[in-house]
């Protein structure tokens, strides 16, 4: 029962930002890690960020290091992506998973519970 629900993708100019929200319904919230994965066409996922249950510990794939923000609002039941400084190669599907191990990583198999997708396409 527990659902994580991304949005805020779209279409954005190269250069451009978005955010991207993850709201999870069920389940416990505040004792998750949350992490932000990407797919795009022909490839396979891979890590963007993760933070910590409480918020105060992230990691970023070099990829994305200082463009990419992680946050999270335990009160709202939400983890957000802020994206800055687009670039066509971060055009892909993006997710959002939850660890109930509340452990944050950049391992695919340790998120237990993953959203359906928001799709972000940057032009260039």
């Amino acid at each position: 029962q527990v659902q994580p629900v991304e949005s805020g993708g779209g279409l954005v100019q190269a250069g451009g930002s978005l955010r991207l929200s993850c709201t999870v319904s069920g389940g416990s919230f505040n004792t998750y890690a949350m992490g932000w994965f990407r797919q795009a066409p022909g490839k396979e996922r891979e890590f963007v960020a993760a933070i910590s249950w409480g918020g105060g510990h992230t990691i970023y794939a070099d990829s994305v290091k200082g463009r990419f923000t992680i946050s999270r609002d335990n009160a709202k039941n939400t983890v957000y992506l802020q994206m800055n400084f687009l670039k066509s190669e971060d055009t892909a599907a993006y997710y959002c998973a939850a660890a109930r191990s509340g452990y944050y990583t950049s391992r695919t198999q340790a998120y237990d519970f993953w959203g359906q997708g928001t799709r972000v396409t940057v032009s260039s």
